[in-house]
């Protein structure tokens, strides 16, 4: 799959660089109040426009809009939320879901909730009510995390002797979290068109309507472990929530390309890490979202910066089923060094690999 242009390129930052440079406090509010969340989003949209418009992020002339979750930070505590985890929120940091560590009975007796009935579910989907009454549609969504990531965040690390001393009980947990995972998707896709541009804007350069499961966490696992466990889960997901891609932020991509390679994903998040090149091999199709690492911006110089994006992109071919992202970059991230990216950006644009 290509994108609607070359090398497209998108910038997250944390919300302590948004707290720090724009004053805006990511409490409950922030996610949570419709108003909150328009004010802040035409705030958000300016500040990229003025700051690093060049580049291509942020919405010029962003208006007040039916904004149903922010697509400039990711957010992912709604479905730990809806099973029953309790969320920390701060006025600088991204929502913390604290682990259920749920015993094996309460596992077992674990059921999908009602997303018309169970926080904080309900309370958006009336936030969706509201904004279609006064507009006409909604808009935007918010990171559905993932299947194995949300597994962990009920079980704690017991999730991992479970696949070896109690797989019935595993299989079960990860079947919950999946229908889980579809029930709140078919609660939201139907009304606002997409599903995870708040996990990475990047599939707007691809596929608006493009699901992109958040795998964060199998980079713990082994190819093998993924492959008895979790792709039956990925699988299912795969076929209900068409177009697909993942999500993997790990620096091993390459090690489980072959097995992702067995589920119809158009679109990857390739970890900064990663062999770009056997990941290629495997997924010669797909479209790549290239991730440099935030810490290497945050530390760096423009200098190494310019390195890294072009060992990404030298080793990113074909370009065209390519696009650079960095994501969750610290407060104290020089713009020079987002600079530095862009520039290097640009010669690939103007002058080719």
């Amino acid at each position: 799959m290509e994108s609607n242009e070359y090398l497209p390129i998108e910038l997250v930052f944390m919300p302590s660089w948004w707290h720090k440079h724009y004053g805006i406090c990511f409490d409950e509010h922030f996610y949570l109040d419709k108003e909150t969340r328009q004010r802040n989003e035409q705030t958000m949209n300016q500040a990229l426009v003025e700051r690093f418009g060049e580049i291509g992020v942020g919405q010029r002339d962003f208006g007040r809009r039916p904004v149903i979750g922010s697509q400039h930070v990711a957010g992912g505590f709604v479905m730990p939320a809806l099973m029953g985890c309790q969320v920390v929120f701060a006025p600088g940091q991204p929502p913390t879901p604290l682990e259920a560590r749920l015993s094996d009975e309460a596992v077992w007796c674990l059921e999908v909730p009602d997303p018309r009935t169970t926080w904080p579910m309900n309370q958006l989907l009336a936030d969706m009510e509201a904004l279609e009454a006064e507009f006409g549609w909604v808009e935007g969504d918010f990171d559905l995390d993932g299947v194995f990531n949300l597994a962990l965040t009920l079980r704690g690390q017991q999730l991992f002797v479970d696949f070896s001393e109690n797989p019935a009980l595993a299989r079960h947990l990860l079947a919950v979290c999946t229908q889980a995972l579809l029930a709140v998707a078919e609660c939201v896709k139907p009304r606002t068109g997409t599903l995870a541009i708040a996990t990475n804007r990047m599939i707007t350069h691809v596929d608006r309507s493009l699901f992109l499961h958040s795998d964060c966490s199998v980079q713990m696992l082994s190819p093998e472990t993924y492959r008895e466990f979790l792709l039956e889960p990925e699988l299912m997901l795969a076929e209900r929530l068409q177009p697909f891609g993942i999500h993997h932020c790990g620096n091993n991509l390459h090690r489980h390309a072959p097995v992702y390679a067995q589920v119809p994903a158009v679109f990857f998040d390739v970890g900064w890490g990663s062999d770009l090149r056997a990941a290629r091999r495997a997924l010669p199709e797909a479209f790549f979202s290239l991730r440099l690492n935030p810490g290497r911006l945050l530390q760096g110089t423009p200098a190494d910066v310019a390195a890294d994006t072009e060992n990404l992109l030298g080793s990113g071919a074909p370009l065209e089923r390519a696009g650079l992202c960095c994501i969750n970059m610290d407060a104290d991230t020089p713009d020079e060094n987002v600079w530095a990216m862009f520039e290097v950006v640009q010669h690939y644009r103007r002058y080719g690999a």
